[in-house]
């Protein structure tokens, strides 16, 4: 009878201790876990779409739907006629600044001569007055004594008074010529900007049929083509999308309870759907800064009485070991469960 008590009170305390050590683990932060896992996970590329630069018809296309493309590979090419016109137009306006130019520049030099002629008048002027002013002198004095006459001494005054006049018109041709010369030089710097425009609307006009051929900015995979020989292109309008299938990651929306032990460089199991029985391996890269739910354009408002707390995830960016196998059959979007180690 002693020992059927014993027994008794003995599963008594092991079902205690058993109920303890359950209510203890059901209620253990879930972020204690040694692995932390979850089924919200995709496969993700940052793919890029293509658009035009210029608006055009589409002359010719390259590539077609799912092919394989390399950076700078030609994908098509718009119709460039009237851009070939235009640069046409830019590189005459090119030429006719540039003659304008030249001409003003041997205007410059013609101009310089007629300084250096309108100087070489001046000092001539200049040495006749002398001479007249001597001439004038000695005639008033023969005049004065009686050596001379009066009509001699009035035409020497004459003639220096002509010699005055002559030199007063050869300085202001002399400073009208200098003067001359700077407008010619401005006019040569007007002439110097106006080819700089031209130039830059040659380059603008180069640049603008370069864009007729459009080129695959990156490695990929071709997706979303909508590009059609004889279809309109506009500008900004995507044509198609390129995914890089070589750098395709993982993008695991984990709640925020499992985080508190996740860090970067942790090492990451993955398991993709749609290749069963299969285990990638990669490392956590990096964790969004904040919920998915931050980011809607309508943002949540809990200010209310009647409140439920939802749990919210948190994107954990995981980057894919390269050169495993299998990995060639990835695509984006596919479902992936993860499974980080967090010790």
């Amino acid at each position: 009878m002693t020992l059927h008590k014993k027994t008794k009170f003995i599963l008594s305390i092991l079902c205690l201790i058993v109920t303890i050590a359950i209510v203890l683990y059901l209620n253990r932060p879930e972020s204690d876990a040694r692995l932390q896992s979850t089924d919200d996970a995709y496969v993700q590329a940052d793919f890029t779409v293509v658009s035009p630069q210029v608006s055009g018809n589409i002359v010719k296309v390259y590539v077609r739907d799912n092919q394989y493309i390399k950076q700078g590979q030609l994908l098509a090419t718009i119709d460039d006629r009237d851009f070939v016109i235009a640069l046409n137009i830019a590189k005459a306006q090119v030429i006719s600044a540039q003659a304008s130019i030249k001409n003003l520049q041997a205007h410059l030099a013609q101009q310089e001569l007629k300084i250096q002629q309108a100087k070489i008048v001046t000092q001539t002027d200049e040495e006749t007055l002398k001479l007249a002013k001597i001439n004038a002198e000695r005639y008033r004095n023969l005049a004065r004594d009686g050596s001379g006459t009066v009509q001699a001494m009035q035409q020497a005054d004459t003639q220096l008074n002509i010699q005055q006049a002559n030199l007063i018109k050869s300085k202001t041709n002399y400073a009208a010529t200098q003067q001359q010369t700077s407008i010619i030089q401005a006019d040569l710097e007007k002439a110097e900007a106006t080819l700089s425009l031209a130039k830059a609307a040659q380059s603008a006009a180069e640049l603008k049929l370069s864009y007729t051929k459009i080129y695959a900015p990156v490695n990929g995979i071709i997706g979303q083509k909508t590009i059609r020989v004889g279809s309109y292109a506009n500008t900004g309008k995507p044509l198609l999308a390129i995914v890089p299938l070589d750098s395709i990651y993982i993008l695991a929306n984990y709640r925020e309870t499992q985080l508190a032990h996740v860090a970067i460089g942790q090492t990451v199991d993955i398991r993709v759907d749609a290749l069963p029985g299969h285990t990638f391996t990669g490392v956590v890269e990096s964790i969004a800064p904040a919920s998915g739910n931050s980011y809607a354009a309508v943002a949540p408002s809990n200010a209310t009485g009647n409140f439920t707390k939802i749990v919210q995830r948190l994107p954990v960016h995981i980057h894919l070991t390269p050169n495993q196998p299998e990995q060639e059959k990835l695509k984006v979007g596919m479902s992936a469960i993860t499974t980080i180690y967090t010790e």
